[in-house]
């Protein structure tokens, strides 16, 4: 059944002499990945080691001639394999616009690089053809054109707003960050471009699709694979039975017990251990010399540190565990209770590279002379800090576990508001400038970054609530929230004939271009319990509607949000500007870090 299995280096599964080209069929789902993959994506090459495993593809290779071009149809691993290849065409681009391109290292990396998109044979040519529906292939082409990597393209249109460009240019913007400010910042990305070619795929190759079916189906039930924790684990437990042999079950009640604090998702399991590390560094140091923990070094840092005392392993975790529980929002503490829902901001704002120093100044309160009301302000701030960095990615992900690891040296020795002053500076200092967060603010917001949008207006609602009238924004019915975000002008292709009329006075060619400018903006978004309801309906409509019970559910609902479209008839690019205007202005005193 299968022809083929090896573990290849990237650079090998695109080998620039070889003759293999990867075609995506129609029937293939289009491009799916969002930011946070791209974010991942681009973090787990850029953190982890050399050779680090990016996952399997699986291909049907029904070739039969060896000398003509080997078409391999990819049926399992075509969104790694589309990201991967915008990535390299992003590095490319960078490569091409160098100044410094006298370095004839890069000149033989791009041009290498060149030809893993294209053939060296016909440079028109991709290696990886995409499948057809929304314009995914075409929009390719138009990112290997923009890039200076094929000359024969056409660019379809719109193209900017589909997310085979949002995400070339998310990792262009992630490259040009890599050497910002670096006197010799080439050097930083030769090295990126190494290790993301040393970057392993294993690929599987079967001669037709009821293999690759079969297959597929096989390695999707085989349930989750060996993890590091479980690794941790079983070193810790193997050096216990060693060690105190005659508990080994009482410490592995105690293992469980800890797990317990960190819930079920290995990602969490596995980020705490890392945090964990990374935040109390400076008591181990004796024990293991890492500077700091990643994905790819946690076993070893965690076998040397069991080596040294299993059992102080398993005890120190676990206290910090129960620390790192309260955070995550798993168990409840009454003392710092008053911490619960500024740390619930945090986490829906994606704040979760701060943990490392919460768990620092949770566990040394004491000895920091940090009361609630000052951690609350500190936590506060922390949101203040993640809604401009996951905006505007100022700082750079890559940076975030470092400087929070920094800050914790800073305040190491202070006490009370120093700490606070502290904390509040270096934010500040790294943050975003606020004319960048402001133009951010006021463009295409949601376009940009849906889950920043989503944050902001619920903060906004969350706001203007009382006790008695709080609603639980973030509720979910089954994987879904209830309150989701509505585009009051819709955002759909077709617009409806009254928004025409409205907006555009009846010319749909101006409301096209007007809904392109101004559909995202966040004076165009509110939220609503009921968006299924009202759609692509009429303004008046989406107003004045009500459930069977004859409660309001429109935009007469009483939310804050809302307060300037009840009263209205018409809603308008003017009503759009006027409102993002206000929003902004909020927004920007919530949020300054000053």
């Amino acid at each position: 059944m299968i022809q083929s299995a090896d573990n290849y280096p990237i650079s090998q599964l695109l080998d620039i002499y070889s003759p293999v080209e990867y075609y995506i069929p129609r029937y293939q789902r289009e491009y799916t990945w969002g930011r946070g993959e791209w974010e991942k994506f681009f973090d787990d090459i850029l953190e982890n080691d050399y050779g680090y495993f990016l996952g399997s593809i699986i291909c049907i290779n029904q070739s039969k001639d060896t000398l003509k071009t080997q078409q391999l149809e990819i049926v399992d691993g075509q969104q790694r394999m589309t990201t991967l290849s915008l990535l390299y065409a992003a590095i490319y681009s960078y490569l091409k616009e160098f100044n410094g391109l006298e370095y004839t290292d890069l000149i033989v990396e791009s041009t290498n690089l060149k030809h893993h998109l294209v053939h060296k044979r016909n440079t028109n040519k991709p290696r990886l053809i995409l499948q057809i529906q929304n314009y995914n292939n075409e929009d390719y082409c138009a990112v290997l054109g923009e890039a200076g990597i094929i000359e024969s393209y056409k660019t379809p249109p719109n193209a900017g707003n589909r997310r085979i460009f949002r995400a070339y240019r998310y990792f262009k913007k992630r490259i040009v960050s890599l050497s910002e400010g670096l006197e010799n910042g080439h050097e930083e990305i030769k090295s990126f471009l190494e290790k993301l070619n040393q970057t392993t795929i294993v690929k599987i190759e079967v001669g037709s699709h009821s293999d690759a079916y079969i297959l597929f189906e096989s390695l999707n039930n085989r349930g989750v694979p060996l993890s590091s924790i479980d690794l941790i684990k079983t070193k810790l437990l193997a050096q216990l039975e060693v060690d105190d042999p005659g508990s080994i079950n009482f410490h592995f009640e105690k293992w469980n017990y800890f797990l317990k604090f960190l819930g079920d998702e290995y990602t969490i399991q596995e980020r705490f251990f890392r945090q964990y590390f990374n935040a109390f560094r400076q008591d181990f140091i004796k024990i293991c010399s890492y500077p700091v923990a990643t994905r790819s070094n946690i076993i070893d840092i965690s076998e040397k540190l069991i080596k040294d005392d299993a059992k102080e392993f398993l005890d120190k975790n676990l206290e910090i565990a129960k620390i790192y529980s309260f955070i995550l929002g798993i168990e409840d503490n009454e003392y710092f209770h008053p911490l619960a829902k500024s740390l619930k901001d945090l986490d829906h704002i994606q704040g979760t590279p701060s943990y490392l120093l919460l768990m620092f100044l949770l566990k040394e309160k004491d000895t920091l002379k940090l009361d609630n009301t000052q951690l609350k302000a500190i936590i506060e701030k922390l949101v203040c800090f993640f809604v401009r960095r996951n905006l505007t990615d100022v700082p750079p992900t890559r940076d975030l576990t470092r400087m929070f690891m920094k800050i914790i040296d800073k305040v190491n020795g202070l006490s009370g508001d120093e700490i606070i002053d502290t904390i509040v500076t270096t934010l500040s200092d790294v943050s975003s400038e606020d004319a960048r967060f402001q133009e951010l603010l006021e463009g295409p917001i949601y376009k940009d970054n849906a889950w920043v949008t989503r944050f902001l207006l619920c903060y906004l609602e969350e706001s203007a609530m009382t006790r008695e009238k709080e609603v639980d924004l973030w509720a979910k019915y089954g994987n879904n929230y209830v309150w989701t975000i509505e585009h009051i002008f819709p955002q759909g292709d077709n617009i409806p004939q009254s928004w025409v009329d409205m907006i555009a006075e009846g010319d749909h060619e101006k409301a096209r271009a007007l809904q392109e400018e101004h559909v995202h903006k966040i004076g165009n978004l509110t939220i609503s319990g009921f968006n299924s309801n009202l759609g692509n309906k009429g303004f008046e409509y989406k107003r004045d509607r009500k459930d069977d019970n004859g409660n309001y559910i429109g935009y007469k609902n009483k939310l804050k949000l809302n307060r300037d479209l009840e009263n209205i008839n018409e809603w308008t690019v003017e009503n759009i500007e006027k409102r993002t205007e206000k929003l902004v202005k909020e927004i920007m005193d919530m949020f300054s870090l000053k």
